[in-house]
C-alpha cells in the first residue's frame, strides 16, 4: 500500500513538472507582442522638449490607459489630438461627420479628420514638432485608417514635421489576396494600388508609402517608426479593444474582408445587431432561409439599413475560431453570390459603392456573368504576385511564407 501511495506521488511529480515544464516552453515560444506604444524607452527621447500632436483614438492604449494620458504624466507637451474616421472613442456611424472637440478629461482640443477634412492643414501643424500615429489598423484596404494615415504622412511632409509612427500587429495580416486596386477607382475607401488584404501592419505600410513614392513629397519624408516586439506575419493576434463599433469581434474582423462588400449592395451585412459583418440578409429573402435578423439602432449605427425589418439570410461564422477557418483561405463570395442569385431585381442588386469596394468593376460583372469563387479569386493571381514583391521590400516581421 505505501509502495503504491509513493508510485502515485511520483507519478504526480512527473506530470505536474512535464506541466511546468511546457508552460514554459510555450511561453517561451509564444512571448507576449508588445506594440510601438508600449515601448516608452524607445521613443520618449524623441519627444524630449517637442511639441506634440497625436491621430489616435479608442485603441491606442498602453497596456490599460490611453497613449495620451500615459503621455502627459510622463511630462510631454500635447498640443492637440486628431481622430479618425469613427471618431475618438470609436463609436460614430461609419461616413458619419465627426466634429471637433475638446477631450473633457484633459482639456486637450480634439480636431476629426472625417469629413470635410480628412487631411491635417498646415495651420493646425504649425505649433507642433512631431505628429504620432498610434491607431489599430485591420489590414485591409477599405478599412479608412491607412487613407488617414497617407494624408497625415502627407501632411508633415508638406509642413517638414516629423511622423512617429507606433506600430499594431495586422490581425489579417497572415494572407494576401484580392483584386489590386485600379487607379480609376482610387477614392478615401483605396487610395493605393495594393490588394483588399494587404499583410502589412501600418508601419510597413508606411514604409511602401514613401519608398514607391506613392504621394507627392515622399522624398522628404521624415518617418520613423517603433516596430512591435515578438510579432511576425504567422502570428494570430487578438485584438484587445474593438478598432470600430461594427467590428466588435474577431469574428467579424476576420469576415470583414468578404462580407463588408454587402455594403455595395442592397443586403444588410447585420449593423444594428450584436453580430455586424458575421451575417447578411435581406426583407425579400424570406422563405429563401428560415434565420432572420432584426436591425435596430445601435452605437455605431443609429440608422442601420432595413432597422425594424426582418431580414432573412445567414450567419456565416457563430464564433472566432469558426470564422477563423472560413476567412483562412483568402477571400470567399459565396455569401455574395448567392444573395445575387436570391435577390429578385438582380439588375438594381449592386450599387456604384461595390467598385470602390472591390477597386474595380471586375467582381460585380463576374457576379452578374455568372462566375464562381474559384473563378473570381484565379482572376487576380498575376497582380497580387506582382504586389507581393514590392511588399516583400518594406517587412518589418517575418513573412508567413
Amino acid at each position: 500500500m505505501l509502495y503504491n501511495s509513493r508510485l502515485v506521488y511520483l507519478l504526480c511529480l512527473l506530470m505536474l513538472s512535464s506541466l511546468f515544464s511546457f508552460a514554459r516552453e510555450k511561453k517561451k515560444s509564444n512571448p507576449q507582442i508588445i506594440p510601438g506604444a508600449w515601448q516608452l524607452d524607445e521613443y520618449l527621447p524623441i519627444l524630449a522638449n517637442k511639441r506634440v500632436a497625436l491621430l489616435i483614438n479608442q485603441t491606442s492604449q498602453v497596456s490599460s490607459q490611453s497613449l495620451l494620458d500615459t503621455l502627459l504624466k510622463r511630462g510631454v507637451q500635447i498640443q492637440k489630438i486628431f481622430v479618425p474616421e469613427h471618431g475618438f472613442r470609436g463609436v460614430a456611424d461609419a461616413g458619419a461627420h465627426v466634429k471637433n472637440d475638446l477631450d473633457q478629461k484633459t482639456g486637450v482640443p480634439i480636431f476629426s479628420l472625417y469629413g470635410n477634412n480628412k487631411k491635417p492643414t498646415q495651420q493646425q501643424l504649425n505649433d507642433i514638432d512631431v505628429l504620432i500615429y498610434d491607431l489599430q489598423d485591420v489590414g485591409v484596404r477599405f478599412y479608412t485608417y491607412i487613407s488617414t494615415l497617407q494624408y497625415a504622412m502627407e501632411a508633415c511632409s508638406d509642413a517638414g514635421k516629423l511622423l512617429l509612427l507606433l506600430d499594431r500587429p495586422n490581425p489579417n495580416g497572415h494572407y494576401v489576396d484580392g483584386f489590386v486596386l485600379e487607379p480609376k477607382y482610387q477614392s478615401f475607401v483605396g487610395m493605393q494600388p495594393v490588394p483588399v488584404v494587404y499583410g502589412m501592419t501600418a508601419g510597413e505600410y508606411a514604409r511602401m508609402l514613401v519608398g514607391e513614392q506613392w504621394f507627392i513629397g515622399a522624398k522628404k519624408m521624415m518617418l520613423k517608426i517603433i516596430p512591435c516586439k515578438n510579432y511576425d506575419h504567422q502570428t494570430y493576434y487578438t485584438l484587445p479593444i474593438a478598432p470600430s463599433p461594427n467590428l466588435q469581434t474577431m469574428s467579424s474582423v476576420y469576415l470583414y474582408p468578404s462580407l463588408c462588400f454587402f455594403e455595395g449592395t442592397v443586403v444588410s451585412v447585420g449593423r444594428g445587431t450584436d453580430k455586424p459583418f458575421q451575417q447578411w440578409g435581406h426583407p425579400e429573402f424570406e422563405g429563401k432561409s428560415n434565420y432572420y435578423f432584426l436591425p435596430k439602432a445601435t452605437v455605431g449605427a443609429s440608422n442601420p439599413l432595413y432597422g425594424g425589418k426582418k431580414c432573412f439570410g445567414e450567419v456565416v461564422a457563430q464564433d472566432n475560431i469558426e470564422a477563423f477557418q472560413w476567412a483562412k483561405n483568402g477571400l470567399n463570395f459565396e455569401p455574395l453570390i448567392k444573395a445575387y442569385q436570391w435577390y429578385p431585381q438582380s439588375s438594381n442588386f449592386f450599387n456604384n459603392f461595390i467598385s470602390k469596394l472591390a477597386g474595380t468593376d471586375r467582381l460585380e460583372n463576374m457576379i452578374r456573368e455568372g462566375k464562381n469563387t474559384n473563378q473570381i479569386r484565379a482572376s487576380w493571381k498575376d497582380e497580387v504576385d506582382a504586389f507581393k514583391k514590392i511588399r516583400t521590400k518594406y517587412l518589418l516581421y517575418r513573412d508567413f511564407e
